[in-house]
């Protein structure tokens, strides 16, 4: 009773907090301390949100197809690598490595390169969408498989399991909260990346739309696509939430 009191009031806090800022910006907008070509009104971005919604909505379709195909491949992809090196410490220390630098080369320094050898269309976005996806999954996975309780493994193997039964009925269910995790980060990545993947050409995108209204100085259609794209990333982790506790509800239960 008394998390659920405390959890109630930090999201009534939290929701104080966002009101307080949106009334506070609508002010400074309202009053020209900011000037609305530099920061436009909360009001003004919900106008030009509902005003530009059925183009908003065709644009998202082929962002979240780009997301859902890259983020299907990356985890699937993440999942066998982690696999392959939980397996193989010899993977392990060849591929870590390549893994990890992966990471340290910028994305919007691999997308004009993927354009480049790719071409403008469905390949080159996917793929930058899998470079910045499997890499959450991997690691989740992996640092799941080692923590997984040895005296476990140990005795389901001297009741003469094998290996893909110790994987099967210990290591896999072991991990499924590290795999979550690194899925929740994914799917925020996958959002993004295919945004980023869309400023560099395309004809229909939230990354398209975006360099369109830049390019306008709609700033106002700016900011209602740049909060229209956090919310598409917030649903889609909250699926992942409802999707974990599908699959864990012991977890839910904690």
């Amino acid at each position: 009773m008394k998390k659920k009191f405390l959890s109630i009031i930090n999201k009534s806090s939290s929701f104080a907090v966002i009101v307080a800022i949106l009334i506070l910006w609508q002010i400074l907008s309202a009053t020209g301390v900011v000037p609305k070509f530099m920061l436009p009104s909360p009001v003004d971005v919900v106008m030009a949100f509902i005003g530009d919604f059925p183009l908003l909505m065709q644009h998202a379709a082929t962002t979240l197809t780009e997301a859902f195909l890259g983020l299907i491949i990356g985890t699937l992809l993440g999942f066998v690598i982690a696999v392959i090196m939980d397996h193989y410490p010899i993977a392990y220390k060849s591929v870590y490595p390549l893994m990890v630098l992966t990471q340290t080369v910028p994305t919007v320094a691999i997308a004009p390169l993927l354009v480049l050898w790719m071409g403008y269309g469905l390949l080159p976005k996917v793929t930058l969408i899998v470079l910045t996806t499997f890499f959450p999954i991997a690691i989740g996975l992996l640092d799941g498989f080692h923590t997984v309780d040895s005296d476990s493994i140990s005795l389901l193997k001297a009741m003469g399991a094998n290996r893909l039964q110790v994987f099967t009925h210990i290591k896999l269910p072991s991990s499924l909260s590290h795999f979550f995790a690194g899925l929740r980060i994914s799917v925020s990545y996958s959002v993004v990346g295919a945004v980023i993947s869309e400023w560099l050409g395309g004809f229909y995108g939230l990354g398209v739309y975006m360099t369109r209204v830049r390019k306008s100085y709609s700033f106002d259609k700016m900011f209602a696509v740049i909060f229209f794209i956090s919310l598409i990333s917030l649903v889609l982790m909250f699926g992942v939430t409802l999707l974990k506790d599908a699959v864990m509800p012991w977890e839910r239960k904690r």
